[in-house]
């Protein structure tokens, strides 16, 4: 399968990987950096993410200058009492519509976020101590948020992610199934889903009229299986080296890319949290290796 050579991008999440096994925004070097890094392993987009001082069009026009498109950004909710807190993710939806909008860029991921102290952090994958009554709320959460995206000219695209509320493929077919197509489009993950157990070929052919991007993200499934015999939290199954560049762990991407529906237009948006190779340029040259055979 060929996929458009401006619809392939990378999350750069190599630089921001911590010693703890988590993501530390501090770590990054200067964004100029990276996006040199990015441009020379001949990937042509990047994950979305406007940085606080600077206007969407001044990140266009960066990007513009090292030959890069912008590519879906990414919007972690999580459940709260705490109105001011729902008031921030209904703000922070609105604002990334907008500045999605102003970027030509037509689909964000939608997903649960984590916390370190989270207890699916220290039990992951597995769907620890699921409530269907939970369930129902992260799915009002979640097309609350979606109908926000939807208000600003942006499809939503839900993304399962180990660590949350919405992990496991049973969660996933929930929350799909029970949110209208109108509002909630399709965002998975491989890397996660596989993660969680899921069959993310089979969940993307069963919902293929959904799918608007994906994540590209491959792994280790015997460290993954190795971690809930053990039961390994989050961040000690990272640290031995869960995700791996596309190819170089042994999850089928091929096989997913290929579930995906011959007139699929959206993002293959790759990301590596801690990569296989020595740095992270190293890294993201591989990944632009693994790119250059499907544009």
């Amino acid at each position: 399968m060929k996929i458009r050579q401006d619809r392939v991008a990378i999350n750069p999440l190599q630089w921001v990987a911590s010693a703890d096994g988590w993501i530390d925004p501090s770590l990054a070097p200067p964004l100029e950096q990276q996006l040199a890094a990015i441009r020379a392993a001949g990937i042509g987009a990047v994950h979305s993410a406007v940085p606080g001082d600077m206007a969407a069009k001044d990140y266009a026009a960066l990007l513009a200058e090292h030959d890069l498109r912008p590519a879906p950004g990414y919007l972690p909710v999580r459940l709260t009492a705490d109105e001011a807190e729902n008031r921030q993710f209904r703000d922070n939806a609105a604002r990334l519509a907008e500045q999605h909008a102003e970027l030509g860029v037509p689909t964000a991921f939608l997903a649960m976020g984590m916390a370190k102290d989270a207890t699916r952090v220290a039990h992951p994958g597995v769907g620890h101590d699921a409530q269907p009554g939970r369930l129902e709320q992260v799915r009002d959460l979640l097309a609350e948020i979606a109908g926000i995206f939807r208000a600003g000219g942006i499809t939503p695209a839900f993304h399962p992610h180990v660590g949350t509320w919405a992990e496991t493929e049973e969660e996933t077919r929930f929350i799909l199934d029970t949110v209208d197509a109108s509002v909630l489009g399709f965002g998975p993950d491989m890397g996660h889903l596989a993660w969680a157990g899921a069959d993310a070929v089979q969940l993307v052919r069963d919902y293929a009229d959904r799918v608007a991007s994906v994540h590209i993200k491959d792994l280790d499934l015997g460290i993954a299986a190795q971690a809930k015999l053990d039961g390994w939290d989050y961040r000690k199954t990272v640290l031995a080296g869960l995700w791996s560049e596309p190819g170089h762990g042994n999850a089928d991407v091929d096989a997913f890319v290929g579930a995906l529906p011959d007139d699929f237009d959206g993002w293959l948006v790759i990301e590596v949290d801690r990569g296989a190779q020595e740095t992270p340029e190293e890294s993201v040259r591989k990944c632009g290796e693994w790119a250059a055979k499907y544009v």
